[in-house]
């Protein structure tokens, strides 16, 4: 289920003033580099300073940040920044092409800069080693000119939103998921924002990240590459951009469409910040790292609470003693796994049934599950099995605690031979 989606018919803004004004004369190194830009009418000498001149911040160093990094860097973007709290895991590698194996565990900023540079010597990288939120975005965003968002979760593109929306400044949003990726421009002083296309988040957990639902690795590359067009174009003032219309790609049938958007004439405008987590009904405190795709300010951002533990979860090492229990014959239980079929089938707990968190959420899963024996519940991390357990006890089932830390917990503690993705 995706947002609340506000499209419109009425015709998005031809061209908008250069965002950038020229900086120095191009070296003679520049002109060689730049030459293929410099030779078109449309960029040129002027256009290339404007490039030069620019300081763009890309959220993420992940699926989307890793190409749109890689041709801000080529273009000739004369600064550029990296919000990303995040260290290279080996299943980024499928879409996250400014890593490479050497830099698994290493973090994603590091590995980025070096990429960036051995590109392009010329630009300047600023590293923003951080989980981006309320308390920091303006100061962040203070330093630049525009804002690559390319996050993987509702709360952190509507402080995007917020956060530029209160400087005045552009933005450029893409997102992906499976085989659908979207890309637009949001400019609050020029055209709609992001509220003006989903003025409410979707109910949480009803949208899974691309940890949870998978994503088409070369997508990145089709979304991130044109984020970057769309940003060059504001840079330099050139072409028509993609404020006030959205363009959806899939990739399955290699088709793109466009839906226009405009400005909802009862918004209320943006004043402040707030407790973004809130608004898209997160919990207060996120659960585990590492359920996302590489995107600071994600709803699986953070570590847990601070020195206590809730009563309806269990550990990966109780359970394990539980199992073995429970083949002894001395336990009763039932473990649940609510992910879906494809995460299971590359790995699993023994002894778990498979029940995703839809037919639990929907009450369609409660016909197959006793209401009389105690049941552990996991997913890969745990956001997805608390939402589950909260369901189960609202329909009455008693005897529910579930899986802190989720798969990866477990075979970070008790079978480390086993994948994870």
């Amino acid at each position: 289920m995706a947002p609340t989606l506000r499209i419109s018919t009425d015709k998005p803004p031809e061209t908008l003033p250069a965002l950038v004004e020229p900086g120095p004369e191009l070296s003679r190194e520049e002109v060689e580099r730049y030459s293929r830009h410099l030779i078109i009418p449309e960029i040129g000498m002027q256009g290339q300073r404007r490039l030069k001149n620019a300081r763009v911040l890309v959220i993420g160093a992940g699926g989307l940040g890793s190409p749109a990094l890689l041709y801000l860097a080529a273009a000739g973007v004369g600064t550029i920044g990296i919000v990303d709290d995040d260290v290279v895991d080996l299943s980024n590698l499928q879409r996250q092409v400014i890593h490479a194996v050497a830099d698994v565990g290493r973090p994603k900023l590091e590995s980025a800069r070096e990429s960036i540079l051995a590109l392009n010597p010329l630009v300047n990288v600023v590293l923003h080693p951080l989980r981006l939120d309320a308390a920091n975005a303006l100061e962040v965003f203070a330093g630049y000119d525009l804002v690559l968002d390319g996050a993987d979760n509702f709360a952190t593109r509507y402080l995007v939103n917020d956060a530029v929306a209160l400087q005045g400044k552009p933005y450029v949003w893409g997102s992906i998921l499976r085989f659908d990726g979207q890309v637009s421009v949001f400019w609050e002083q020029h055209g709609p924002t992001y509220r003006d296309l989903y003025p409410e988040p979707p109910a949480a957990g009803t949208v899974p990240s691309c940890g949870e639902g998978g994503v088409f690795g070369m997508l990145c590359a089709a979304v991130g590459s044109l984020m970057v067009i769309e940003a060059v174009k504001l840079i330099t003032g050139v072409g028509r951009t993609l404020l006030g219309r959205l363009m959806i790609f899939d990739a399955l049938a290699s088709s793109w469409r466009e839906i226009r958007i405009s400005k909802d004439p009862e918004a209320q405008a943006v004043t402040g910040l707030m407790d973004y987590e809130a608004f898209c009904g997160l919990p207060a405190t996120p659960a585990v790292s590492g359920d996302a795709e590489g995107m600071p300010g994600n709803a699986a951002g953070g570590a847990g609470g601070a020195g206590h533990r809730a009563a309806d979860v269990i550990t990966a090492r109780e359970l394990a003693d539980r199992l073995v229990a429970r083949d002894r014959g001395d336990d009763r239980f039932e473990l649940i796994d609510v992910r879906e079929q494809g995460e299971f089938d590359i790995v699993r707990i023994p002894g778990s049934r498979l029940i995703p968190l839809s037919g639990i959420q929907s009450g369609n899963a409660f016909a197959g599950i006793d209401h009389g024996v105690p049941l552990v519940l996991h997913c890969k991390v745990g956001g997805r099995s608390a939402q589950a357990l909260a369901s189960l006890k609202a329909a009455g089932y008693d005897d529910v605690v579930h899986l802190e830390g989720g798969i990866l917990a477990w075979v970070n503690e008790v079978e480390p031979e086993k994948p994870v993705y």
